[in-house]
């Protein structure tokens, strides 16, 4: 039959009135019987007319309603879904962009499978509250668009998206349960530590944990702690990590979470004890971890090569403690005794042991102000605490500062070695080259503790003046942090075992050697002699040295950190380099003190057309061949790279213009205002 001829009855299609879509002749049915109707307007708010045309399947949807009576309702158990829940087809359009929908392909970069996942409810619901995107369950993407249950950054900027939702009843009813589920949840405080109200960029800031991290360890204490008609858990957990981390007063943190200022109190308390029981025991102290774990696992083989050996392993440790300040106490003899004369202010000292890598084994104390590092350490000791002399073997190293040169004869009786930086000679200004040596074998290894208190000290509670009640839990404190540091944070210094072991090999060589330049410019007084020494020029010959290859003089970065101020004070100050006219590649600067107006520091550099070759300064360390103390390694790195590129010198910031000194008065004014007395 010719397409034209045809008549306009067969070009027509009958669209059922609730799903829409065209139904062929034998699927067709007429809405004649007023039930159906009342059921379309009951269950789905369609207004049908006799004429109107019902697919089969959504016929099917009436007479399943139909033989489900209300005493058979009535009779199911409570856990099965309501008539309210059964699904439905789309018949509601509302002008809400939705994405198409996605199987085979990204919905968002359009990139075939089949390396795809399913985007789970909750993304889908959280673009929804914050780009009002509906995505149709079951929608597919790539793994790299959803960073811990969220779409990342940009990723649902410019999709393509229709101008209208279709929903169905059930639909509608689901997305406005969880809408108000939201706004319950962030009606009193946006901070609930709910994973579907919470973006994971506000984990870190917050608790100082990542979104898994603070799963992780919302894990370990889910079930010591209970829910309550203000708060959860996971809040609970986020008011006591915000506390640490901001150090707010709880007042100020009860407005920010919209609840009591006791309530809060209880959730910080109940938090404390749970991490305490369930968590602290696991990642601190002495019994949590084996000595050859630590000796394997957690011990640089820099620190092994310079203090131990790798054929007879030893255990490696380092102490130093900290200080928490306190509020002065109305007891007066607890005043005394917490009152640090060293510091000025009451205190309470924590006792930190870590590893060479920087993870803490243990934390002992808070000790009174008044017992000092030595006096702390042969406590513990005497009374074996958490059975220290059964944990530590002979021959193993405890790396201290100056501070335990009481304990050395205690530690000796024990088998037990003791590293620590040499002590300077009574009358002497400097260290002998071998005690500069050796001292920086001790304190390339020793700063991993330092680094590891400023990790405590980063949870700004335990870094302000804390009020006299706390005292009890400053200990607690001090170990959840320690726990979870040692739980979700990288460590602190880790190093290659090709590279350690070179440099360790180069320090234990440099450390028998005597400092030749020293000895040379003290037989010839080139301290005193100024008639040899002339200015040196902008171009003078200097060997041209990588950021590399000065650090490998330094034999750390420590040294390179300090440059920039060294450098700009030279800068700013009437100072100039002096080469001597005699000896070819000698040359020496005066450089200011950082510590004391009144003191610089002379020092010599020896070089060839390639390298640096010796090196003295008169500071306290300057005469060491291992490593260059900072004022050598500021001068070597501005006359091999600074001066060439005087962008490449960092600038910093004098505040001085900022403040008043109350010692400089301007003459020319008061001369002025005699004139005008006058």
């Amino acid at each position: 039959m010719n397409q034209e001829k045809m008549p306009a009855e067969c070009k027509k299609s009958f669209p059922c009135i609730l799903c829409k879509k065209r139904t062929k002749p034998k699927d067709r049915k007429k809405c004649e019987s007023s039930a159906i109707r009342r059921f379309l307007r009951k269950n789905f708010l369609v207004e049908a007319k006799t004429t109107d045309i019902l697919c089969n399947k959504c016929r099917h949807l009436y007479h399943g309603n139909k033989q489900t009576s209300p005493l058979s309702k009535s009779s199911q158990s409570q856990s099965t879904q309501p008539s309210s829940s059964m699904p439905s087809p789309p018949s509601v359009s509302l002008p809400i962009h939705r994405t198409p929908s996605s199987h085979a392909y990204c919905f968002i970069c359009k990139r075939p499978g089949p390396k795809l996942v399913v985007v789970p409810s909750s993304s889908r619901f959280l673009a929804f509250i914050h780009n009002e995107i509906i995505i149709p369950a079951g929608s597919r993407c790539c793994p790299s668009h959803i960073i811990d249950g969220e779409f990342i950054t940009g990723a649902l900027d410019n999709l393509q998206t229709f101008d209208s939702s279709l929903f169905n009843r059930t639909g509608i009813l689901d997305l406005i349960h969880k809408v108000r589920n939201y706004a319950i949840q962030n009606s009193s405080c946006r901070f609930t530590f709910e994973p579907s109200s919470m973006r994971s960029s506000d984990y870190p800031t917050l608790t100082g944990l990542s979104k898994e991290h603070f799963e992780d360890l919302h894990s370990f204490i889910s079930s010591e702690i209970r829910n309550t008609q203000n708060r959860g858990t996971r809040m609970s957990l986020g008011i006591f990590l915000f506390k640490l981390r901001s150090g707010m007063s709880n007042k100020l943190l009860a407005t920010i979470f919209g609840i009591s200022k006791s309530s809060l109190c209880r959730a910080v308390k109940s938090v404390r004890a749970a991490l305490m029981k369930s968590f602290v025991p696991h990642f601190i102290g002495l019994q949590h971890i084996s000595r050859e774990d630590v000796i394997q696992n957690h011990t640089r083989p820099l620190a092994q090569e310079l203090f131990g050996s790798f054929t007879d392993q030893k255990a490696i440790a380092v102490f130093d403690g900290t200080y928490i300040y306190i509020q002065k106490s109305n007891n007066f003899q607890f005043q005394r005794k917490s009152y640090s004369l060293h510091k000025g202010r009451p205190l309470v000292k924590p006792m930190v042991v870590t590893s060479t890598d920087g993870y803490f084994l243990t934390v002992l104390g808070p000790y009174l102000a008044k017992n000092n590092d030595a006096t702390i350490l042969n406590h513990m000791l005497s009374t074996n605490v958490e059975d220290l002399k059964g944990w530590f073997q002979e021959d193993d190293v405890f790396v201290v500062d100056r501070g335990f040169r009481d304990s050395l004869d205690v530690l000796k009786e024990l088998g037990i070695r003791a590293e620590m930086p040499r002590l300077l000679s009574k009358g002497e200004k400097q260290m002998t080259s071998l005690d500069a040596n050796a001292s920086r074998l001790v304190t390339n290894i020793r700063w991993v503790v330092e680094a590891a208190n400023a990790r405590i000290k980063r949870w700004k509670y335990l870094a302000q003046v804390l009020p006299t009640n706390q005292v009890p839990y400053i200990g607690d404190y001090i170990r959840i942090v320690c726990a979870i540091s040692n739980r979700y944070c990288k460590p602190l210094s880790t190093g290659n075992e090709d590279e350690d072991l070179m440099l360790a090999s180069k320090m234990r060589y440099l450390s028998t050697k005597v400092n030749s330049l020293k000895l040379f410019v003290e037989e010839n007084s080139l301290d005193k002699r100024s008639v040899n020494w002339e200015v040196a020029s902008d171009s003078f010959e200097f060997p041209n040295l990588s950021e590399d290859e000065i650090r490998t003089l330094t034999c750390g970065v420590y040294q390179l950190k300090m440059f920039p101020s060294y450098i700009q004070e030279y800068l700013e100050g009437d100072v100039d380099i002096f080469i001597h006219k005699e000896y070819h590649g000698l040359i020496r600067v005066k450089l200011q003190s950082r510590h004391v107006s009144s003191k610089q520091y002379l020092l010599w550099i020896q070089f060839s057309e390639s390298e640096i070759s010796a090196w003295y300064c008169r500071c306290r360390a300057g005469a060491r061949v291992v490593g260059v103390c900072s004022h050598v390694s500021a001068v070597i790195w501005y006359l091999a790279i600074g001066r060439h590129n005087k962008e490449a010198i960092p600038s910093i910031q004098d505040w001085s213009e900022f403040v008043t000194d109350a010692t400089v008065i301007d003459e020319s004014g008061e001369s002025g205002d005699s004139d005008m007395e006058e």
